[in-house]
C-alpha cells in the first residue's frame, strides 16, 4: 500500500472540502450548517496537511522488521529518517527538486528497494559512485584500502541463545558495530541478476563490485544474516528515501492470552531510545 499517496489524496480532497467551506461561509443564512461530511472534511484539513508536509519533507516514521542491521537497529525499532538531508524531493514520486546532501560512508539510509520499489529496505552506505568495494574472507576494503575494524566482546543473541563475533568499524569520524558469524561461509550465497551485474566479480571468498555513477553499495550491520548489495546490486539515486538518525521507540510486540483475555510479554525497551550511528 502506498501511503503518501493515499496521503496525498486525502490532503487534496479534504484541502477541496476546506476551500468549498470557506467560500460559502459568508454566503450561508444565519442558523443554516453545512452537511456534516463537508464540514468534517474542512476540520481535518489541516490535521492531515500537517502530517503530510512533515511526512514528506521533514521526517518519516519507519518500523525495522528484521535483524539485518543488528546491533546497531534489532526487530521491533520504531526509527525516525530524515527527509531532507540528501536533498528535497516531491512525495509519491520521489523526484529531487533540491539538492542538499549527498550520502557519505557509514550513513545508515533508507531506499527503495530495487528490485520492488514498493518496498522500503534499510542499510549502511559503503559504496560512493566510482568506489571499488571489495568484501572478501568477511574484511571489507574500499578502492584497496581495508576499513579499519577492531575485535571486540562477542554479541548474544538473547532470543536465539547464540553468540556473534563484534566488531567496531570506522569510515572516517563515523563508527558503527557489525556482527559475523564464524560458521557462515565467506561466499555469496543468492546472487540475483540487475543492473551493472558486469561490475561485479564472485568468488569463493567473496564480491568486489565498482560501483557506477549515481549508484550507491549497500551492506547490512548483520553480515551473515543481511539480503544486501552482495545479493541485488546498487541502489540507484532515484531510490533514496532519507538518512536513519533516530529510535524513539522500540516495541517487539504482545502475545494475547484468549483464555484470561489479556496482553502478556509486551516489551518496550526504553534503553534503545536515542541517535545512532
Amino acid at each position: 500500500m502506498n501511503f503518501a499517496l493515499i496521503l496525498l489524496v486525502l490532503t487534496l480532497a479534504t484541502g477541496v472540502l476546506y476551500a468549498i467551506n470557506f467560500r460559502l461561509r459568508k454566503r450561508r443564512p444565519a442558523g443554516a450548517k453545512e452537511p456534516a461530511w463537508v464540514e468534517w472534511g474542512a476540520d481535518f484539513f489541516p490535521v492531515i496537511l500537517l502530517v503530510f508536509v512533515l511526512r514528506s519533507f521533514i521526517a518519516e516514521p519507519f518500523k525495522i522488521p528484521s535483524g539485518s542491521m543488528m546491533p546497531t537497529l534489532v526487530e521491533g525499532d520504531f526509527i525516525l529518517v530524515n527527509k531532507y538531508t540528501y536533498g528535497i524531493r516531491l512525495p509519491v514520486i520521489n523526484k529531487k527538486i533540491l539538492a542538499v546532501n549527498e550520502p557519505q560512508r557509514g550513513d545508515v539510509m533508507v531506499f527503495r528497494y530495487p528490485e520492488n520499489p514498493s518496498l522500503d529496505y534499510i542499510k549502511r552506505v559503503i559504496g560512493l559512485p566510482g568506489d571499488v568495494v571489495a568484501y572478501q574472507n568477511k574484511r571489507l576494503s574500499i578502492n584497496g584500502e581495508p576499513v579499519e575494524m577492531t575485535r571486540i566482546d562477542d554479541y548474544a543473541h538473547a532470543q536465539r541463545l547464540y553468540y556473534s563475533e563484534q566488531y567496531l568499524a570506522k569510515f572516517g569520524d563515523v563508527e558503527h558495530r557489525l556482527l559475523n558469524d564464524a560458521d557462515a561461509p565467506a561466499f555469496v550465497t543468492e546472487i540475483g541478476r540487475f543492473p551493472y551485474r558486469e561490475n561485479c566479480a564472485y568468488n569463493a571468498t567473496g564480491v568486489t563490485c565498482t560501483v557506477p555513477p549515481g549508484h550507491y553499495f549497500m551492506l547490512g550491520d548483520n553480515r551473515d544474516n543481511s539480503k544486501d548489495g552482495r545479493s541485488w546490486g546498487f541502489v540507484p539515486e532515484e531510490n533514496i528515501v532519507g538518512k536513519a538518525f533516530f529510535i524513539w521507540l522500540n516495541f517487539n510486540g504482545c502475545q494475547l492470552d484468549f483464555s484470561r483475555l489479556k496482553f502478556i510479554s509486551c516489551q518496550f525497551d526504553l534503553g534503545r531510545i536515542g541517535s545512532f550511528k
